[in-house]
Protein backbone atom coordinates (compact mmCIF):
# COMPACT_ATOMS: atom_id res chain seq x y z
CA UNK A 1 0.00 0.00 0.00
CA UNK A 2 2.83 2.34 0.90
CA UNK A 3 4.34 1.50 -2.44
CA UNK A 4 1.53 2.41 -4.67
CA UNK A 5 1.14 5.46 -2.71
CA UNK A 6 4.74 6.76 -2.98
CA UNK A 7 4.73 5.70 -6.53
CA UNK A 8 1.71 7.96 -7.36
CA UNK A 9 2.94 10.82 -5.53
CA UNK A 10 6.15 10.25 -7.94
CA UNK A 11 4.00 10.32 -10.81
CA UNK A 12 2.21 13.62 -9.70
CA UNK A 13 5.56 15.23 -8.99
CA UNK A 14 7.10 14.19 -12.50
CA UNK A 15 3.90 15.29 -14.07
CA UNK A 16 3.90 19.10 -12.46
CA UNK A 17 7.73 18.91 -13.22
CA UNK A 18 6.78 18.10 -16.73
CA UNK A 19 4.39 21.28 -17.26
CA UNK A 20 7.00 23.91 -15.53
CA UNK A 21 9.10 25.66 -18.67
CA UNK A 22 12.62 25.14 -19.12
CA UNK A 23 13.81 28.81 -18.98
CA UNK A 24 17.26 27.87 -21.48
CA UNK A 25 15.93 29.14 -24.87
CA UNK A 26 16.27 26.27 -26.85
CA UNK A 27 13.12 23.94 -25.52
CA UNK A 28 9.96 24.50 -26.27
CA UNK A 29 8.07 26.45 -23.86
CA UNK A 30 4.97 27.18 -25.11
CA UNK A 31 2.70 24.37 -23.54
CA UNK A 32 4.42 24.85 -20.18
CA UNK A 33 3.58 28.31 -19.84
CA UNK A 34 -0.06 28.41 -21.53
CA UNK A 35 -0.68 25.59 -18.74
CA UNK A 36 0.59 28.14 -15.97
CA UNK A 37 -1.26 30.68 -17.69
CA UNK A 38 -5.12 28.30 -17.70
CA UNK A 39 -4.43 27.17 -14.44
CA UNK A 40 -3.17 29.92 -12.14
CA UNK A 41 -3.72 33.31 -13.92
CA UNK A 42 -0.74 34.77 -12.19
CA UNK A 43 2.58 33.48 -13.62
CA UNK A 44 5.84 34.83 -12.42
CA UNK A 45 8.41 33.67 -14.60
CA UNK A 46 12.33 32.73 -12.99
CA UNK A 47 14.93 34.32 -15.11
CA UNK A 48 15.55 32.77 -18.30
CA UNK A 49 15.02 32.40 -21.63
CA UNK A 50 11.83 30.69 -22.10
CA UNK A 51 11.27 30.10 -26.26
CA UNK A 52 7.41 29.90 -27.55
CA UNK A 53 6.57 28.18 -30.73
CA UNK A 54 2.71 29.78 -30.86
CA UNK A 55 0.57 32.93 -28.99
CA UNK A 56 0.26 32.41 -25.60
CA UNK A 57 -3.39 33.41 -24.95
CA UNK A 58 -4.20 35.14 -22.12
CA UNK A 59 -8.57 34.68 -22.05
CA UNK A 60 -9.64 36.18 -19.16
CA UNK A 61 -13.19 34.34 -19.09
CA UNK A 62 -11.56 31.25 -17.80
CA UNK A 63 -8.59 32.50 -16.16
CA UNK A 64 -10.28 35.30 -13.82
CA UNK A 65 -7.65 38.42 -13.25
CA UNK A 66 -4.15 37.48 -15.03
CA UNK A 67 -0.64 39.02 -14.83
CA UNK A 68 2.53 37.67 -16.55
CA UNK A 69 6.06 39.28 -14.79
CA UNK A 70 9.12 38.80 -14.45
CA UNK A 71 11.98 40.93 -12.04
CA UNK A 72 13.48 41.89 -15.70
CA UNK A 73 15.42 39.14 -16.18
CA UNK A 74 13.18 37.58 -17.99
CA UNK A 75 13.10 36.87 -21.90
CA UNK A 76 10.13 35.32 -24.14
CA UNK A 77 11.57 34.33 -27.74
CA UNK A 78 8.88 34.58 -29.70
CA UNK A 79 9.67 32.21 -32.87
CA UNK A 80 6.24 31.75 -34.65
CA UNK A 81 3.81 34.75 -36.48
CA UNK A 82 1.79 36.61 -34.25
CA UNK A 83 1.39 38.03 -30.70
CA UNK A 84 3.54 36.47 -27.67
CA UNK A 85 0.81 37.37 -25.71
CA UNK A 86 -2.50 37.96 -26.29
CA UNK A 87 -4.96 38.84 -23.72
CA UNK A 88 -9.12 38.32 -24.97
CA UNK A 89 -11.42 40.10 -22.69
CA UNK A 90 -15.55 40.46 -23.39
CA UNK A 91 -15.79 44.16 -22.76
CA UNK A 92 -18.23 45.40 -25.01
CA UNK A 93 -19.17 48.62 -23.44
CA UNK A 94 -17.26 52.75 -22.67
CA UNK A 95 -15.50 53.42 -19.77
CA UNK A 96 -18.73 54.68 -17.85
CA UNK A 97 -19.61 52.30 -15.05
CA UNK A 98 -23.04 51.24 -15.84
CA UNK A 99 -21.66 50.17 -19.43
CA UNK A 100 -19.69 47.14 -17.63
CA UNK A 101 -20.95 43.72 -17.35
CA UNK A 102 -20.38 42.20 -14.06
CA UNK A 103 -17.47 39.58 -15.21
CA UNK A 104 -15.36 42.29 -16.67
CA UNK A 105 -15.50 43.56 -13.11
CA UNK A 106 -15.19 40.07 -11.60
CA UNK A 107 -13.18 38.26 -13.50
CA UNK A 108 -10.91 40.82 -16.10
CA UNK A 109 -10.17 43.77 -15.08
CA UNK A 110 -6.64 45.03 -14.76
CA UNK A 111 -4.59 42.31 -16.65
CA UNK A 112 -0.81 42.88 -16.51
CA UNK A 113 2.40 42.55 -18.06
CA UNK A 114 5.35 43.62 -16.27
CA UNK A 115 9.22 43.08 -15.87
CA UNK A 116 10.03 41.00 -19.32
CA UNK A 117 11.54 41.06 -22.54
CA UNK A 118 9.93 39.95 -25.54
CA UNK A 119 12.32 38.97 -28.68
CA UNK A 120 11.22 38.10 -32.11
CA UNK A 121 12.33 35.25 -33.97
CA UNK A 122 9.85 35.56 -36.84
CA UNK A 123 9.60 38.32 -39.11
CA UNK A 124 5.63 38.17 -38.11
CA UNK A 125 6.25 37.92 -34.57
CA UNK A 126 4.68 40.63 -32.41
CA UNK A 127 4.69 41.88 -28.56
CA UNK A 128 1.49 41.97 -26.74
CA UNK A 129 -1.87 42.16 -28.42
CA UNK A 130 -4.80 43.11 -25.99
CA UNK A 131 -8.52 42.53 -27.38
CA UNK A 132 -11.91 43.74 -25.44
CA UNK A 133 -9.70 44.77 -21.93
CA UNK A 134 -10.28 47.08 -19.26
CA UNK A 135 -7.68 48.44 -17.50
CA UNK A 136 -4.58 46.45 -19.44
CA UNK A 137 -1.27 47.32 -17.94
CA UNK A 138 2.16 47.59 -19.43
CA UNK A 139 4.92 48.49 -16.93
CA UNK A 140 9.05 47.72 -17.41
CA UNK A 141 8.49 45.51 -20.57
CA UNK A 142 10.83 45.51 -23.53
CA UNK A 143 10.11 44.35 -26.89
CA UNK A 144 12.78 44.05 -29.30
CA UNK A 145 13.01 42.85 -33.27
CA UNK A 146 9.22 41.55 -33.63
CA UNK A 147 6.82 43.45 -36.26
CA UNK A 148 4.80 45.57 -33.64
CA UNK A 149 5.54 45.56 -30.25
CA UNK A 150 1.85 46.78 -28.65
CA UNK A 151 -1.07 45.93 -30.70
CA UNK A 152 -4.16 47.38 -29.87
CA UNK A 153 -7.03 46.14 -31.46
CA UNK A 154 -10.83 46.06 -31.67
CA UNK A 155 -12.08 47.62 -28.19
CA UNK A 156 -10.59 47.96 -25.06
CA UNK A 157 -10.51 51.19 -22.41
CA UNK A 158 -8.24 52.53 -20.07
CA UNK A 159 -4.99 51.09 -21.05
CA UNK A 160 -1.76 52.13 -19.28
CA UNK A 161 1.76 51.79 -20.54
CA UNK A 162 5.14 53.14 -18.70
CA UNK A 163 8.30 52.58 -18.09
CA UNK A 164 8.54 50.55 -21.24
CA UNK A 165 11.47 49.85 -23.84
CA UNK A 166 9.98 49.26 -27.75
CA UNK A 167 12.91 49.08 -29.78
CA UNK A 168 13.77 48.15 -33.36
CA UNK A 169 10.52 46.87 -34.23
CA UNK A 170 9.88 46.48 -38.00
CA UNK A 171 6.70 47.82 -37.44
CA UNK A 172 4.99 50.02 -34.85
CA UNK A 173 6.01 50.59 -31.51
CA UNK A 174 2.15 51.07 -30.43
CA UNK A 175 -0.37 50.25 -32.44
CA UNK A 176 -4.02 51.29 -32.54
CA UNK A 177 -5.66 49.57 -35.14
CA UNK A 178 -9.11 50.38 -35.92
CA UNK A 179 -9.47 49.95 -32.10
CA UNK A 180 -12.36 51.68 -30.27
CA UNK A 181 -10.07 52.76 -27.11
CA UNK A 182 -10.95 55.67 -25.39
CA UNK A 183 -8.14 56.33 -22.39
CA UNK A 184 -5.22 55.30 -22.70
CA UNK A 185 -1.94 56.75 -21.72
CA UNK A 186 1.56 56.24 -22.57
CA UNK A 187 4.16 58.00 -20.28
CA UNK A 188 7.59 57.68 -19.65
CA UNK A 189 8.99 55.49 -21.89
CA UNK A 190 11.35 55.30 -24.91
CA UNK A 191 9.71 53.97 -28.52
CA UNK A 192 12.22 54.03 -30.60
CA UNK A 193 13.47 53.05 -34.08
CA UNK A 194 10.61 51.09 -35.25
CA UNK A 195 9.80 51.01 -38.92
CA UNK A 196 6.50 51.26 -38.80
CA UNK A 197 6.06 54.52 -36.63
CA UNK A 198 6.32 55.33 -33.07
CA UNK A 199 3.14 55.65 -32.03
CA UNK A 200 0.07 54.99 -34.67
CA UNK A 201 -3.38 55.24 -34.70
CA UNK A 202 -4.96 54.72 -37.83
CA UNK A 203 -9.24 54.83 -38.10
CA UNK A 204 -11.15 53.20 -35.33
CA UNK A 205 -12.48 55.56 -32.42
CA UNK A 206 -9.39 56.70 -30.38
CA UNK A 207 -10.46 59.82 -27.60
CA UNK A 208 -8.24 60.43 -24.90
CA UNK A 209 -5.35 59.58 -25.90
CA UNK A 210 -2.05 61.00 -23.52
CA UNK A 211 1.31 60.77 -24.71
CA UNK A 212 3.85 62.39 -22.40
CA UNK A 213 7.69 62.47 -21.32
CA UNK A 214 8.70 59.94 -23.91
CA UNK A 215 11.52 59.32 -25.78
CA UNK A 216 9.93 58.91 -29.17
CA UNK A 217 12.96 59.03 -31.90
CA UNK A 218 13.70 57.07 -35.61
CA UNK A 219 10.69 55.20 -36.03
CA UNK A 220 11.10 55.21 -39.50
CA UNK A 221 11.96 52.87 -42.17
CA UNK A 222 14.75 53.90 -44.45
CA UNK A 223 13.32 52.35 -47.58
CA UNK A 224 9.60 51.87 -46.32
CA UNK A 225 6.44 54.10 -46.65
CA UNK A 226 6.37 57.35 -45.35
CA UNK A 227 6.11 57.10 -41.20
CA UNK A 228 5.67 59.65 -38.56
CA UNK A 229 7.20 59.37 -34.56
CA UNK A 230 2.84 60.00 -33.52
CA UNK A 231 0.51 59.05 -36.28
CA UNK A 232 -3.24 60.54 -36.00
CA UNK A 233 -4.97 58.97 -39.38
CA UNK A 234 -8.69 59.97 -38.61
CA UNK A 235 -9.16 58.15 -42.04
CA UNK A 236 -12.09 55.87 -42.06
CA UNK A 237 -12.40 56.53 -38.38
CA UNK A 238 -11.90 59.17 -35.92
CA UNK A 239 -9.24 60.37 -33.60
CA UNK A 240 -9.31 63.15 -30.95
CA UNK A 241 -8.95 64.28 -27.81
CA UNK A 242 -5.49 64.09 -27.97
CA UNK A 243 -1.98 65.79 -25.48
CA UNK A 244 1.24 64.73 -26.69
CA UNK A 245 3.34 67.05 -23.94
CA UNK A 246 7.04 66.67 -22.77
CA UNK A 247 8.16 64.14 -24.68
CA UNK A 248 11.14 64.57 -27.70
CA UNK A 249 10.64 63.83 -31.24
CA UNK A 250 13.40 63.41 -33.45
CA UNK A 251 15.00 61.78 -36.63
CA UNK A 252 15.58 60.87 -39.09
CA UNK A 253 15.66 62.78 -42.34
CA UNK A 254 16.94 60.62 -44.09
CA UNK A 255 13.38 58.35 -44.31
CA UNK A 256 11.05 60.15 -47.12
CA UNK A 257 8.48 62.34 -46.12
CA UNK A 258 9.62 61.17 -42.47
CA UNK A 259 7.48 63.40 -39.85
CA UNK A 260 7.90 63.86 -35.79
CA UNK A 261 3.92 63.97 -35.95
CA UNK A 262 1.27 64.38 -38.73
CA UNK A 263 -1.88 64.23 -38.13
CA UNK A 264 -4.52 63.70 -40.83
CA UNK A 265 -8.08 64.49 -39.43
CA UNK A 266 -10.52 64.03 -42.04
CA UNK A 267 -12.56 61.33 -40.21
CA UNK A 268 -15.51 59.51 -41.03
CA UNK A 269 -18.37 59.54 -38.74
CA UNK A 270 -22.04 57.43 -39.98
CA UNK A 271 -23.64 58.98 -36.75
CA UNK A 272 -22.78 62.31 -38.20
CA UNK A 273 -24.12 61.75 -41.75
CA UNK A 274 -27.59 60.58 -39.70
CA UNK A 275 -27.68 63.82 -37.23
CA UNK A 276 -25.52 66.51 -39.52
CA UNK A 277 -26.30 65.55 -43.09
CA UNK A 278 -22.72 65.40 -43.67
CA UNK A 279 -20.53 62.21 -42.84
CA UNK A 280 -16.82 63.47 -43.23
CA UNK A 281 -15.61 65.25 -40.47
CA UNK A 282 -12.33 67.43 -39.28
CA UNK A 283 -11.20 65.67 -35.97
CA UNK A 284 -9.19 67.12 -33.69
CA UNK A 285 -8.83 68.51 -30.26
CA UNK A 286 -5.10 68.15 -30.32
CA UNK A 287 -2.50 69.68 -27.76
CA UNK A 288 0.77 69.57 -28.48
CA UNK A 289 3.12 71.65 -26.14
CA UNK A 290 6.32 71.53 -24.64
CA UNK A 291 7.95 69.03 -26.68
CA UNK A 292 11.26 69.20 -28.52
CA UNK A 293 11.37 68.36 -32.52
CA UNK A 294 14.01 67.60 -34.97
CA UNK A 295 15.89 66.10 -37.88
CA UNK A 296 12.71 64.59 -40.08
CA UNK A 297 11.59 66.03 -43.21
CA UNK A 298 8.41 67.58 -41.37
CA UNK A 299 8.62 68.58 -38.01
CA UNK A 300 4.59 69.12 -37.75
CA UNK A 301 2.57 68.49 -40.29
CA UNK A 302 -1.48 68.63 -39.57
CA UNK A 303 -4.36 68.40 -42.23
CA UNK A 304 -7.65 68.56 -42.80
CA UNK A 305 -8.33 69.16 -38.78
CA UNK A 306 -9.95 71.86 -36.11
CA UNK A 307 -8.90 72.67 -32.52
CA UNK A 308 -4.94 71.64 -32.61
CA UNK A 309 -2.71 74.24 -30.24
CA UNK A 310 1.10 73.82 -31.10
CA UNK A 311 2.40 75.98 -28.03
CA UNK A 312 6.19 76.30 -26.03
CA UNK A 313 7.89 73.67 -28.35
CA UNK A 314 11.01 73.83 -30.01
CA UNK A 315 11.81 73.02 -33.43
CA UNK A 316 15.14 72.68 -35.52
CA UNK A 317 16.11 70.41 -38.43
CA UNK A 318 12.63 70.19 -40.73
CA UNK A 319 14.69 69.15 -43.89
CA UNK A 320 11.41 70.26 -45.64
CA UNK A 321 9.54 72.57 -43.21
CA UNK A 322 9.40 72.86 -39.37
CA UNK A 323 5.80 73.11 -39.66
CA UNK A 324 3.14 72.35 -42.40
CA UNK A 325 -0.98 73.03 -42.05
CA UNK A 326 -3.67 72.67 -44.65
CA UNK A 327 -7.12 72.55 -44.89
CA UNK A 328 -7.68 73.52 -41.49
CA UNK A 329 -9.51 75.85 -38.84
CA UNK A 330 -9.20 76.84 -35.20
CA UNK A 331 -5.41 75.90 -34.96
CA UNK A 332 -3.54 77.75 -32.18
CA UNK A 333 0.48 78.12 -32.89
CA UNK A 334 2.16 80.54 -30.33
CA UNK A 335 5.41 80.73 -28.23
CA UNK A 336 7.34 78.22 -30.27
CA UNK A 337 10.85 78.51 -30.96
CA UNK A 338 12.19 77.96 -34.99
CA UNK A 339 15.61 78.01 -35.42
CA UNK A 340 18.71 76.47 -37.14
CA UNK A 341 21.22 76.56 -33.86
CA UNK A 342 24.87 76.76 -34.95
CA UNK A 343 26.28 73.83 -32.75
CA UNK A 344 24.14 71.43 -34.99
CA UNK A 345 26.59 72.06 -37.78
CA UNK A 346 28.66 68.72 -36.26
CA UNK A 347 25.66 67.14 -37.70
CA UNK A 348 27.13 67.08 -40.74
CA UNK A 349 24.19 67.90 -42.55
CA UNK A 350 25.87 71.20 -43.93
CA UNK A 351 22.93 73.40 -43.41
CA UNK A 352 20.82 71.20 -45.79
CA UNK A 353 17.32 71.71 -43.69
CA UNK A 354 15.10 74.54 -45.01
CA UNK A 355 12.91 75.16 -42.13
CA UNK A 356 10.00 77.37 -42.52
CA UNK A 357 5.90 77.85 -41.86
CA UNK A 358 3.82 76.89 -44.91
CA UNK A 359 -0.14 77.20 -43.83
CA UNK A 360 -2.48 76.93 -46.82
CA UNK A 361 -6.25 76.67 -47.23
CA UNK A 362 -6.98 77.24 -43.44
CA UNK A 363 -9.41 79.63 -41.49
CA UNK A 364 -9.87 81.28 -38.04
CA UNK A 365 -6.51 80.43 -36.72
CA UNK A 366 -3.60 82.38 -34.91
CA UNK A 367 -0.04 82.39 -35.26
CA UNK A 368 1.61 84.45 -32.79
CA UNK A 369 4.97 85.07 -30.52
CA UNK A 370 6.94 82.45 -32.06
CA UNK A 371 10.53 83.28 -32.53
CA UNK A 372 11.23 82.02 -36.13
CA UNK A 373 14.78 82.21 -37.81
CA UNK A 374 17.19 80.90 -40.09
CA UNK A 375 14.59 79.84 -42.50
CA UNK A 376 16.53 78.99 -46.00
CA UNK A 377 16.03 78.31 -49.74
CA UNK A 378 12.44 78.68 -48.94
CA UNK A 379 10.55 81.25 -50.83
CA UNK A 380 9.00 82.57 -47.48
CA UNK A 381 9.86 82.03 -43.72
CA UNK A 382 5.94 82.47 -43.07
CA UNK A 383 4.30 81.55 -46.00
CA UNK A 384 0.73 81.88 -46.02
CA UNK A 385 -1.94 80.96 -48.69
CA UNK A 386 -5.55 80.47 -49.46
CA UNK A 387 -6.38 81.58 -45.99
CA UNK A 388 -9.23 83.15 -43.88
CA UNK A 389 -9.34 85.15 -40.69
CA UNK A 390 -6.28 84.57 -39.34
CA UNK A 391 -4.00 86.31 -36.92
CA UNK A 392 -0.84 86.55 -37.47
CA UNK A 393 1.24 88.93 -34.77
CA UNK A 394 3.79 89.33 -32.64
CA UNK A 395 6.69 86.93 -34.37
CA UNK A 396 10.06 87.41 -34.24
CA UNK A 397 10.57 85.95 -38.12
CA UNK A 398 14.61 86.91 -38.16
CA UNK A 399 17.94 86.30 -40.61
CA UNK A 400 16.10 83.83 -43.27
CA UNK A 401 16.42 83.67 -46.93
CA UNK A 402 13.08 84.98 -49.26
CA UNK A 403 10.38 86.91 -48.11
CA UNK A 404 9.68 86.75 -44.83
CA UNK A 405 6.06 86.60 -44.17
CA UNK A 406 4.31 85.95 -47.33
CA UNK A 407 0.32 86.69 -47.66
CA UNK A 408 -1.23 85.35 -51.28
CA UNK A 409 -4.49 85.47 -51.29
CA UNK A 410 -5.36 86.18 -47.42
CA UNK A 411 -8.50 87.63 -46.41
CA UNK A 412 -10.62 89.38 -43.62
CA UNK A 413 -6.59 88.83 -41.39
CA UNK A 414 -4.92 90.73 -38.67
CA UNK A 415 -1.33 90.61 -39.69
CA UNK A 416 0.73 93.24 -36.77
CA UNK A 417 3.39 93.68 -34.72
CA UNK A 418 5.62 91.61 -36.38
CA UNK A 419 9.37 91.81 -36.44
CA UNK A 420 10.77 90.70 -39.83
CA UNK A 421 14.82 91.13 -39.88
CA UNK A 422 17.63 89.64 -41.47
CA UNK A 423 21.28 91.12 -40.06
CA UNK A 424 23.21 88.19 -41.48
CA UNK A 425 26.56 89.36 -43.35
CA UNK A 426 25.40 91.93 -46.18
CA UNK A 427 26.35 88.89 -48.65
CA UNK A 428 24.22 87.08 -47.45
CA UNK A 429 20.98 88.85 -46.41
CA UNK A 430 17.89 88.99 -48.37
CA UNK A 431 16.77 91.32 -50.83
CA UNK A 432 13.16 90.33 -50.86
CA UNK A 433 10.39 92.15 -49.21
CA UNK A 434 10.19 91.86 -45.53
CA UNK A 435 6.27 91.17 -45.86
CA UNK A 436 4.51 90.92 -49.65
CA UNK A 437 1.10 90.29 -50.30
CA UNK A 438 -0.65 89.33 -52.87
CA UNK A 439 -4.38 89.62 -53.68
CA UNK A 440 -6.86 88.80 -50.57
CA UNK A 441 -8.85 91.57 -48.98
CA UNK A 442 -10.09 93.49 -45.59
CA UNK A 443 -6.98 92.79 -44.32
CA UNK A 444 -5.55 94.80 -41.34
CA UNK A 445 -1.89 95.60 -41.87
CA UNK A 446 -0.19 97.70 -39.56
CA UNK A 447 2.63 98.30 -36.73
CA UNK A 448 5.52 95.78 -38.68
CA UNK A 449 8.88 96.64 -38.08
CA UNK A 450 9.90 95.38 -41.54
CA UNK A 451 14.01 95.10 -42.53
CA UNK A 452 13.19 95.42 -46.58
CA UNK A 453 9.86 97.39 -47.64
Amino acid sequence: MMTKSFLLLLMAASAALAQQPVGDGKADDTAAIQHLIDTTGSVKLAKGKYRITQTLKVDLTKTGYAAVSGDGTVQLIMAAAGPALHFIGTHEGSAAPDSFKPQVWDNERSPMVEGIEIIGAHAEADGIEATGTMQITLSRVVVRECRHAVHLSVRNRNVLISACHFYHNTGIGVFYDNVNLHQSNIVGSHISYNGGGGVVSVGGNVRNLHIGTCDIEGNHAKDGPPSANVMLDSRGGSIGEVAITGCTLQHTHKSPDSANIRIIGSGTDPSLLRRGGREHTREGNVTITANVFSDVQVNVEVQHSRGVTISGNTFWEGFQRDLIIQDSSNIVVTGNNFDRNPRYLVNGNDNAENNGLLIQRCEDSIISNNVISGVWKQRAAVDVESCNRMQICHNSVLDSDGIGIRLEQVSNSLITGNLIQDDRDKELRSKLPSLETIGGKRNLIEQNMLGNK
